[in-house]
């Protein structure tokens, strides 16, 4: 994603909130765990006091904190796919008015992508950060395939046009086209039941 840089870990006292964060396995663990119950709600009581408490950490020290537990999730899972919006998420509140001139130069070679991203046109900076938080919010309804496929659509339309725009690094731009590919697939497999 170009000069975006993955966000910096807090140290493992941010995670005194969470159950069982004590060691690396211990916190996959617990990034999967929450991973799920945030998207497919909670079973129990028990259930939901961790997601309350996570909810309130998040409130207090913000998303990043939450998502570096996600960050090592494979793609096909539900917490790799949190990690992967959530990395779409920052790089567009970070670089809106990139994001924003990208995914314009991008229109015009993927219009079909386009409509399912539901950005206006010609979008401006706010527009995409607004487009982003939106396509966020709906991950603790219940179409997360929804969600991915829109997040997927956006970040391919911003790849065709990072690769119009920029000759320089042609890795960029590859990276942003696997980030929109893992979404896509991650939806699919949503859709067939087996995203966990």
């Amino acid at each position: 994603m170009g000069d975006y840089h993955r966000p910096t870990l807090p140290g493992p006292h941010a995670f005194a909130a969470l159950e069982g964060a004590a060691d690396p396995a211990e916190a996959s663990a617990a990034g999967h765990r929450i991973a799920h119950l945030l998207v497919r709600g909670p079973h129990d009581d028990a259930d939901q006091g961790l997601v309350d408490r996570v909810l309130h950490l998040v409130d207090h020290e913000g998303l990043g904190v939450l998502a570096s537990l996600w960050a090592a999730a494979p793609s096909d899972t539900v917490a790799g796919s949190l990690w992967r919006l959530y990395l779409l998420h920052t790089w567009v509140h970070r670089e809106p008015a990139r994001a924003a001139r990208e995914f314009a130069a991008g229109t015009a070679h993927a219009p079909v992508q386009e409509a399912l991203a539901g950005v206006v046109t010609p979008p401006g900076p706010d527009d995409v950060v607004q487009l982003v938080d939106t396509v966020l919010r709906g991950v603790l309804g219940v179409d997360l395939d929804v969600v991915l496929d829109r997040a997927a659509s956006f970040a391919h339309v911003v790849a065709v046009g990072r690769s119009d725009l920029e000759s320089g690094d042609p890795h960029s731009a590859a990276r942003l086209f696997d980030l929109a590919t893992q979404l896509r697939n991650a939806a699919a497999l949503e859709r067939a039941g087996s995203l966990h």
